[in-house]
């Protein structure tokens, strides 16, 4: 009994499988009905663009491309201005004032359009972002240097 169970369960399942794709291949079709309307959503639209519509759409891929660009250096930015964490002159810590001067420099930048301008400023940002970590490391390769004179390498 138990194995007639089993295979009408299976049966069922197998009416339901099909059933249910035939109804997801009628919902797939929910598109035009005639030739011309297919026609009329995608060709027609395409030979109506003209060169405005693609500056637009690669000034939006621009755009798009450089924000991620602009956000992954603020986040690179935030990231190594953990290593700061000494006091400058005022008593502040450096990792506050290079993080609000950060800060600062994307906002006024925020809504620069022209690419040329976009990327001066992204190219500036990632040297000074370098820069700023290669002269953080060497001067705590110096301060090791100087605190354990046994590890330091010959000359």
């Amino acid at each position: 009994m138990v194995g007639r169970v089993g295979k009408w369960r299976s049966v069922w399942n197998w009416i339901q499988w099909r059933n249910c794709r035939c109804i997801q291949q009628r919902l797939l079709h929910e598109g035009p009905d005639t030739v011309e309307e297919l026609l009329d959503r995608h060709i027609a639209k395409n030979k109506t663009k003209n060169k405005n519509d693609n500056d637009e759409f690669e000034n939006r891929r621009q755009l798009t491309s450089t924000r991620r660009e602009a956000l992954s250096l603020y986040r690179d930015i935030l990231r190594a201005t953990r290593f700061f964490v000494w006091p400058d002159s005022r008593g502040l810590i450096w990792r506050d004032v290079l993080r609000q001067n950060a800060r600062t420099e994307f906002e006024q930048a925020r809504f620069e359009t022209d690419p040329e301008i976009v990327t001066r400023l992204l190219i500036g940002g990632r040297e000074a972002l370098h820069s700023a970590i290669d002269k953080l490391a060497e001067k705590n390769r110096h301060h090791i240097q100087n605190d354990n004179p046994s590890h330091s390498h010959p000359r």
